[in-house]
């Protein structure tokens, strides 16, 4: 786990040698930390790119970098190519220096540097003709929590599991799945690349000499138009058809590139034609691609096509408890899960995310994780879901709590039973929505905006004290999030 750092110096070795700089502290913690502390840290990073670039760009560019050494207080990471490596130095270097910021104590600076390129990525894996070479087994890289393990089944993606379980079982085997290609549509963070992982990585576990690739539409499209450049496209055509297992992601990004889908078009037919097989994804179905030539549209749907719908709230909670069992050190209670699981349901991708933000800013700010310490650290996350919540909300579910009819929480009673309701529902109204304490006054039989800042301050004072009133308060909130 990662543990917040202090300022204060490492105490020296001997009684004649000088404590070591405050500034070094930081820095001597990381360089010595334990190699899976720093993984989780990186692993942390790449969530918060991966949530602010967007899964298209993170694919093509983020998702191959490592983390492959610390220096002083700089983060040395690697890429698998030099043109790679000078991309995202150019156009990413700031956000990934202050995603590893926020989940490394004391990196203060990222190096980018090229390993060396990798088949499927280089720009030139053989020269024009050279049979031996174009025919070498491919490499492609999968991240290993994406398996079908890791993988968590609901109704709503439920086809589709099966499916690629049943495609990457077929692969090598001489036998038909009953399909190809298989089709993966759905909104963006649901599961798709997730997918194409999991049967990348079972084919590579069954069959080790196996060639597979997995890239992006985006990546398809550089690679392409680079070797057209180079007047190269052979090697291109070769590595890519030759294929046993070919697999790409977000196909919908060649929409409008009339040459890239033309050579597009004619992978498919080669992969398909020679009995090898195929995965594409994307985040419509093949009728629903515009821009796409309709022969690809064809081609596409000639297979199975398996959607993936955005999970429920059961699936939902089930995908944040399989994390949380990955993750043992962290401390998150069951009612910080189902908050989560209710307020984060546009995608798995932000659900995961957003438990891992929660998760960081308590390592790194040692405070315990709550509710209320959620809600803070995801206050911009949760203003983009939350459904528009108004005050005549607040002010039947607080009636219907208290058991009191809604006319009297508006009426001029001063007796306990209701002015205790009251209150509660203004200082719900002003933490839960954005009106001015004039309005909230109005909406409460007309009353002045000094009642109701005395309510807010009533009831913050009384929950320190009142842990029934807290917990009352509590599942107002519970109930009013959902």
């Amino acid at each position: 786990m990662i543990r917040p750092t202090t300022s204060a110096p490492f105490p020296p070795s001997s009684p004649n040698e000088p404590a070591a700089p405050a500034a070094r502290s930081a820095e001597t913690l990381l360089a010595n930390s334990p190699a899976p502390e720093r993984a989780q840290g990186f692993s942390l990073a790449l969530e918060l790119l991966r949530n602010k670039l967007g899964q298209e760009t993170f694919a093509s560019w983020i998702a191959p970098m490592q983390l492959l050494a610390v220096d002083g207080h700089v983060a040395v990471l690697a890429l698998p190519s030099r043109f790679m490596a000078e991309w995202v130095r150019n156009h990413f270097q700031d956000q990934i220096r202050q995603a590893l910021e926020a989940t490394l104590a004391g990196i203060a600076d990222v190096r980018i540097e090229a390993t060396g390129p990798r088949p499927i990525e280089a720009e030139a894996v053989a020269a024009p003709g050279d049979a031996a070479a174009a025919g070498a087994p491919l490499s492609a890289s999968f991240e290993p929590r994406y398996s079908f393990d890791s993988f968590v089944v609901g109704k709503s993606n439920e086809l589709a599991y099966n499916a690629a379980q049943t495609m990457a079982a077929a692969v090598g085997h001489g036998v038909s799945a009953g399909f190809n290609p298989l089709f993966l549509h759905g909104p963006t963070g649901l599961g798709k690349t997730h997918l194409m992982h999991a049967i990348g990585q079972s084919v590579r576990a069954r069959l080790p000499r196996a060639r597979i690739a997995y890239l992006s539409a985006e990546r398809f499209m550089v690679d392409f138009l680079a070797a057209l450049r180079a007047r190269d496209t052979i090697s291109f055509k070769q590595r890519l058809r030759s294929c046993d297992l070919l697999m790409i992601d977000d196909v919908q990004f060649i929409a409008g590139k009339d040459s890239t889908q033309e050579e597009f078009f004619h992978t498919m037919n080669e992969i398909i034609g020679a009995g090898r097989w195929l995965v594409i994804s994307a985040d419509r179905s093949p009728q629903n691609l515009e821009g796409i030539e309709s022969r690809i549209q064809s081609r596409l749907a000639w297979g199975l096509v398996a959607d993936i719908n955005p999970a429920d709230y059961e699936l939902r909670l089930n995908i944040l408890k399989t994390k949380l069992a990955a993750i043992p050190a962290a401390r998150v209670p069951d009612s910080v899960v189902e908050f989560l699981a209710r307020r984060i349901i546009a995608n798995v991708r932000e659900l995961e995310g957003a438990l891992n933000r929660v998760i960081a800013y308590s390592n790194l700010t040692g405070r315990a994780v709550d509710v209320d310490f959620a809600r803070e650290v995801l206050a911009d996350v949760l203003r983009a879901h939350a459904r528009r919540l108004t005050i005549d909300d607040i002010q039947r579910r607080v009636a219907e709590h208290y058991r009191l009819k809604l006319g009297d929480l508006l009426s001029p009673r001063r007796a306990r039973d209701v002015a205790r309701p009251r209150q509660v529902a203004m200082y719900l109204a002003k933490q839960l929505t954005p009106r001015s304490l004039p309005e909230i006054g109005r909406r409460f039989g007309g009353r002045d905006h000094t009642t109701v800042m005395h309510a807010v301050k009533r009831i913050e004072a009384l929950r320190a004290t009142d842990s029934e009133l807290d917990r009352d308060i509590n599942m107002l909130r519970r109930a009013l999030d959902s």
